[in-house]
């Protein structure tokens, strides 16, 4: 095998699994949330840090269970926050947004539900279940 193909496939292998949900999580940008909310659409916002292992355990969970059903994927836009830039920013304070590791469900003007350091699967379901849900 030639040493460029080698590494090819090496480097599509490594990325295989965050290309699995690749376009599907949205990293925020001032005004994504409101956009977002504005063309009707249901909200998973994720406050969460590359260092913060609660925060791999969350996104863990949800990439399983975005796996397990599609629903989630045809219904929620999911939206990461990176902490350590927005920390102080009016998206975090406005939602009175206590620490990373916070996991929020929005639809119009209301928040649906939020998870803080929340990392059980039944937990962080039942708030991905309030987004689909068509009365909420």
């Amino acid at each position: 095998m030639k040493r460029r193909t080698f590494i090819g496939l090496v480097a599509g292998l490594t990325l295989a699994p965050s290309l699995l949900f690749a376009g599907t999580e949205l990293i925020y940008t001032p005004g994504l949330i409101k956009e977002k909310l504005a063309e009707g659409k249901t909200v998973f916002v994720d406050y969460a840090a590359s260092w913060c292992s609660t925060c791999k355990r969350q996104e863990r969970v949800r990439d399983q269970l975005r796996e397990s059903n599609p629903e989630y994927d045809k219904n929620l836009v999911f939206i990461r926050v990176e902490w350590d830039v927005y920390n102080s920013h009016a998206v975090t304070t406005d939602r009175n947004i206590p620490r990373r590791s916070t996991l929020l469900v929005l639809r119009g003007d209301k928040e649906l539900g939020r998870i803080v350091s929340g990392t059980s699967v039944n937990e962080i379901k039942a708030l991905m279940d309030k987004g689909i849900a068509k009365e909420s």
